[in-house]
């Protein structure tokens, strides 16, 4: 049975955010960093095996979680990695090891590359982002047209009403239907955390919306590339084998990289951590 961490928040760009602490202080920092339209509570069964060895921090990401959302909507990588600067800057955590999942994988490699003396190590869940393939098909389109399709989207976001269910048993089979391979109790545990009650009764997930609308353009590759190979820590990169995601061995991006393996894990989707729990945790233990 999970009993749960404490809550508290940190100040980043004047937004109130949101982070849960394992205890434990005396232990080496280590930072577990969630995805897209996920929260801090989706690391629970990892933070229970590490929380031991480890003083483990998760933060929800701005506009995740418990906490606040941008008041213009800005989920840029950019603005997140100060989010993240902030956490480990304010509390004292470097060096710090960090375990990541998709966005936030993104996030901290590039942090790692920017402060590559604060990171002892670093495991990024698939967060790469998007393929060199994928990447050249949205950039092939002019910049006026990408920056056109950038304000209709927000316009959109800006009038769109977040889903609302009816019960939260409703919302926990919208949670199954995203990830096949979730049981039932990890799929109610991050329904639970992963969701709230509105006024009138009826259940909305915590994320904000806004968060979905691509920005129509990031730091040019190259540059990302760059920060990459500024990684001077052991890196694990892993990857499930019925992802979207492109195996960096495959793609090439693994070039970019001074130290870094990578692992890839049969019968597992986007959320391997939870689809091969057993699988990841020990290979977990072992890197770290």
């Amino acid at each position: 049975m999970i009993t749960g961490p404490t809550s508290h928040s940190y100040i980043s760009q004047r937004l109130r955010l949101h982070y849960v602490d394992w205890g434990n202080a005396d232990a080496p920092p280590l930072l577990l960093v969630h995805g897209g339209r996920d929260h801090c509570r989706s690391w629970d069964w990892v933070a229970e095996e590490l929380s031991k060895d480890w003083h483990v921090i998760a933060p929800d990401l701005r506009g995740h979680g418990d906490s606040s959302w941008s008041a213009d909507g800005d989920y840029s990588i950019r603005s997140c990695v100060y989010d993240i600067a902030q956490l480990i800057h304010q509390k004292q955590l470097a060096p710090v090891t960090i375990v990541s999942h998709s966005y936030g994988g993104n996030i901290c490699l590039r942090y790692a590359g920017i402060y590559p003396e604060n990171v002892r190590k670093i495991v990024a869940i698939e967060g790469l982002g998007p393929s060199p393939k994928m990447l050249k098909e949205r950039m092939s389109a002019p910049i006026g047209k990408r920056m056109r399709d950038w304000i209709e989207a927000k316009r959109a976001a800006a009038g769109r009403v977040s889903k609302r269910y009816a019960s939260l048993e409703e919302a926990y089979q919208r949670m199954k239907e995203e990830n096949a391979y979730l049981s039932d109790e990890q799929a109610r545990h991050l329904t639970i955390h992963g969701i709230s009650q509105n006024e009138d009764g009826t259940y909305s997930w915590k994320f904000d919306n806004h968060f979905r609308v691509m920005v129509p353009y990031d730091l040019p590759q190259e540059e990302v590339d760059a920060l990459w190979r500024d990684i001077t820590c052991p890196t694990l990169l892993l990857y499930g084998a019925n992802s979207w995601a492109s195996n960096p061995e495959k793609d090439g991006r693994i070039a970019h990289f001074r130290n870094a393996q990578v692992k890839v894990y049969e019968n597992a989707g986007h959320w391997l951590h939870h689809d091969q729990f057993d699988r990841f945790v020990a290979d977990l233990k072992t890197f770290l």
